[in-house]
């Protein structure tokens, strides 16, 4: 059975002693940038204190894991079940790169994304990853 999402309701992993929590940011397509930082932050405080309801831990179509806090520079996430993606964010780091002809140092991180192809095609997944890549590296498209 193949569950169709109305709203887009994404999952944060939130690292706690002797665990993992994902608490859902509901309908995060109808919230601007700055709503879902501060709901996420205040999720991620209360779940680091064991504050969280049920409600506000179940459910999304997809998650964001973010290891590149701890220095992980790239690593492939497991899906949450039902869910039908979750996206592995790497550590931004200094790294060299040919622009031009010339070797530059440039800020660069790694995002994985792992789709489950029962329910999700290969394709839109790499839609999505090109529209995230396109949103770090101009970040001020998200503000409008």
């Amino acid at each position: 059975r193949i569950l169709r999402m109305k709203n887009s309701d994404v999952g944060v992993a939130v690292a706690i002693d002797g665990g993992l929590y994902a608490p859902v940011i509901k309908k995060a397509e109808t919230k601007t940038l700055s709503a879902i930082s501060n709901e996420m932050r205040d999720l991620a405080s209360r779940a680091r204190n064991k504050k969280l309801k049920p409600e506000e831990y179940s459910g999304g179509s997809t998650s964001i894991s973010n290891l590149g806090m701890m220095g992980v520079r790239d690593f492939v996430a497991i899906i949450n079940a039902p869910q039908s993606s979750i996206m592995a964010i790497g550590a931004s780091e200094q790294r060299p790169v040919v622009r031009g002809g010339e070797i530059k140092i440039a800020t660069q991180m790694t995002a994985t994304l792992t789709c489950d192809h029962r329910v999700m095609d290969g394709a839109l997944g790499a839609e999505l990853l090109a529209a995230f890549k396109d949103f770090v590296e101009k970040p001020m498209t998200m503000l409008v």
